[in-house]
């Protein structure tokens, strides 16, 4: 498993980093969840992504359990905070960032997390308040560097231009050969500024797997299937996004490949993205994606995959 570096940080990565949302501590069976993790290690998978509102702690908690009998300083650990946790328990105050990251150190059963990520912008506090408890956190060693997820670009200059503060490492965004908007905007501005990308949904919620097909119902077992997990994947179910999806077969099958493969290797072919989040509900979808980080695409490859998609890419 190849690695990248983080941002300006010194956290080496793997390309593929195994994440939780959805999955453990909640819809996957304890010993599959176990064992998805546990492949993962095996295979050269280092780095974990969670946050403290996946099942409302449930999947930290899970982790923590799990990750307990590796040695800390053979993975990197990523969480999150933002979202609400109770009624009165929300948004990136400084008591809120100093007592929901105690609250995940002790779910996740270790002294400190690699990356500690704000989940989004909060409008509701002040910018200087967030990036101020942000810099007591790693200043207390309870998190090695900071990030965050679905920010604007005026947002991210806003917090670097602070004095005496904490910079971010870390940008994780929503990216994937159907939805490009990062590239645009989000992307030069982090690399301008040493931040690194960490992206989730690389498989548009599993749409780019090809098993979701315009004329063919739902699989029954599916993600898609499920009225809870399939509410974020409905977006990507309209009969153009399905048919374009469908001509990357062929275009995965000459190479080998799966389109999921075929998904993620075009992720990570820009170097600028340090690595893709994936999730898996069985050991075997987590070998099976691995594969991605082995692939160099070509550019005859690539614009292939341009003209398969056509126009129902989001840019």
């Amino acid at each position: 498993m190849r690695r990248r570096r983080l941002g300006s940080s010194d956290l080496e990565v793997s390309e593929i980093a195994l994440g939780s949302w959805l999955t453990y501590g909640q819809s996957v069976e304890r010993s599959r969840a176990e064992a998805c993790v546990r492949r993962a290690l095996d295979l050269g998978v280092n780095f974990f992504d969670t946050a403290n509102m996946y099942g409302r702690g449930a999947a930290e908690s899970f982790l923590g359990e799990v990750l307990v009998s590796v040695p800390r300083g053979e993975y990197v650990l990523a969480t999150k905070v933002y979202f609400p946790m109770s009624d009165t328990d929300r948004g990136l105050s400084r008591e809120q960032i100093h007592k929901q990251l105690d609250a995940s150190l002790e779910r996740l059963r270790t002294d400190y997390v690699d990356l500690y990520q704000c989940h989004r912008y909060d409008v509701d506090t002040p910018l200087e308040e967030t990036m101020q408890a942000l810099t007591e956190v790693v200043a207390a060693g309870k998190a090695r560097y900071v990030g965050f997820s679905q920010w604007k670009p005026r947002q991210i200059r806003a917090a670097y231009a602070l004095a005496d503060t904490v910079r971010f490492v870390s940008s994780q965004p929503r990216y994937s050969m159907l939805d490009r908007r990062p590239e645009r905007r989000l992307f030069p501005t982090c690399d301008e500024l040493g931040i690194g990308q960490v992206v989730y949904s690389p498989l548009a919620q599993g749409v780019l797997t090809g098993k979701y097909a315009p004329d063919r119902p739902v699989p029954e077992n599916s993600r898609a299937a499920n009225p809870e997990l399939g509410r974020t994947s409905k977006r990507f179910f309209d009969p153009a996004i399905l048919g374009a999806v469908a001509r990357l077969g062929p275009i995965a099958e000459s190479l080998g490949l799966s389109t999921a493969q075929l998904a993620l290797s075009w992720v990570l072919r820009d170097s600028r993205v340090t690595a893709a989040i994936i999730g898996a509900s069985r050991p075997e979808q987590v070998e099976h994606n691995i594969v991605a980080a082995e692939i160099d695409l070509d550019q005859a490859t690539l614009d292939a995959v341009d003209r398969a998609l056509g126009d129902v890419v989001r840019r």
